[in-house]
């Protein structure tokens, strides 16, 4: 195996036609490049999606009214309908499982209707219980998130996002304490806050004002009336069942029929998760066929390539017979000379992809870690270059072996005649 001169004669003959050596390389190179850029990309892609939703409880499950799809006991089809805060007593109550639940309200959004000063801006303003932030997680930037207190007695108090603080603050300004004017009522400030994922539900926390849902409640004069609501479940229940449970607990707090499919919308993070899951391993077995089939007829190449080789060195193998070399002999060294070409190839392609997946990455990184991107740390982790390397040196192997076979069955007498 480290026996020098036989290195040095496998280097020789590769050598010995170096445009043909580069060209018969070149299908192998650009095969695991490929394959390895391909798997990268499909990396970057699913580290983009999952950022989006990366700070959300991945047990959550949310649920909004929409239309009614069937008749129920003298209603007509198609009524709108709304949640109350009865229902939430009644779910709390009645379906096992939920960890933390919040309803959402949303209040009137006109032209600069948050006001500080001479500053304002137009700006989401929704109302949410405290659980809602363990539901969506919070950077915490000043002050505190909204608690039980504010909600019970419907403070006038209200968390703003971050481009709100930018706004409407100096730079570098405590916010807390202070008063904003929201849709023409003072809120005191208790908090700054950006959401961790980039992902939102409802709006963009950087832009929204948040307000205890008690009090948008009142100040909106809706009653106790809501559209959206958003459950985390307990760890190890199941989103499915929970949600299941609410439908049918809402269809039956509202008159509505058990078999509407319409009325109460949902959607989890769970099974978004899951389909995207789905979604990348279907494209990882596809970048694994096309880089497969790539390096397959690069492989193809090299196992041509050395069967002209063998031709081409009938007489010297010829020789070699008639001075006693034995059979294993020969097929080493044409093995041997297959696995350097395939090796030398798909390592400098192995290593030219990871370089440009990380510049690539620094690239993006250059952007700032607020770059609204679906495309995030593109790599291949090392059990992915391990199982490339170990294919690569299997193909190696196996372009060489025919080659190596025709090679054993020349006899010296026959290369003697050819000559």
């Amino acid at each position: 195996m480290f026996d020098i001169d036989r290195w040095q004669e496998i280097w020789i003959t590769i050598t010995r036609n170096k445009t043909r050596s580069l060209l018969t390389c070149f299908g192998v190179f650009w095969g695991i490049l490929m394959l390895v850029l391909l798997l990268g990309s499909g990396k970057g892609m699913q580290n983009g999606i999952f950022k989006n939703v990366n700070g959300f409880a991945t047990n959550s499950c949310f649920f909004y009214t929409d239309r009614t799809a069937e008749p129920y006991k003298g209603y007509r089809k198609g009524r709108n309908w709304s949640m109350r805060n009865r229902d939430l007593e009644a779910i709390k109550q009645k379906v096992q499982g939920i960890k933390y639940i919040s309803p959402m309200h949303w209040g009137p959004q006109g032209s600069n209707n948050v006001v500080k000063g001479q500053k304002a801006g137009s700006y989401n303003v929704r109302g949410v219980y405290p659980d809602y932030f363990n539901i969506e997680t919070q950077h915490i930037y000043y002050g505190r998130l909204l608690n039980e207190i504010d909600l019970q007695e419907k403070r006038k108090v209200c968390l703003i996002g971050t481009r709100v603080y930018e706004v409407l603050f100096k730079p570098g300004e405590d916010p807390t304490g202070q008063y904003i004017r929201v849709n023409g009522i003072y809120y005191q400030v208790v908090g700054v806050i950006k959401a961790k994922p980039r992902a939102s539900i409802g709006g963009r926390t950087e832009e929204s004002v948040m307000l205890p849902f008690s009090t948008l409640q009142q100040v909106t004069n809706n009653g106790d009336k809501f559209w959206f609501l958003c459950i985390t479940g307990e760890d190890g229940y199941s989103c499915d069942k929970i949600m299941d449970d609410v439908k049918t607990l809402l269809k039956a707090q509202n008159e509505i029929s058990p078999t509407d499919p319409q009325a109460v919308g949902s959607f989890s993070i769970a099974k978004q998760a899951e389909t995207f899951n789905m979604l990348f391993l279907g494209i990882d077995i596809l970048v694994w066929l096309v880089g497969m089939g790539t390096l397959l007829a690069g492989i193809i190449g090299v196992s041509n390539i050395m069967m002209v080789t063998v031709k081409e060195r009938t007489k010297e193998i010829g020789v070699r017979r008639a001075l006693g070399a034995k059979p294993a002999n020969i097929i080493t060294q044409v093995m041997s000379e297959s696995l350097v070409l395939t090796a030398l190839a798909g390592l400098i392609g192995l290593t030219l992809g990871v370089f440009l997946l990380d510049v690539v990455n620094r690239v993006l990184e250059s952007g700032g870690s607020n770059s609204d991107t679906f495309f995030t740390n593109p790599e291949i982790n090392i059990n992915t270059a391990i199982a490339a390397t170990i294919i690569l040196l299997f193909s190696g192997l196996l372009a060489g072996l025919i080659p190596a076979w025709r090679a054993m069955q020349i006899k010296a007498i026959d290369a003697i005649r050819e000559e």
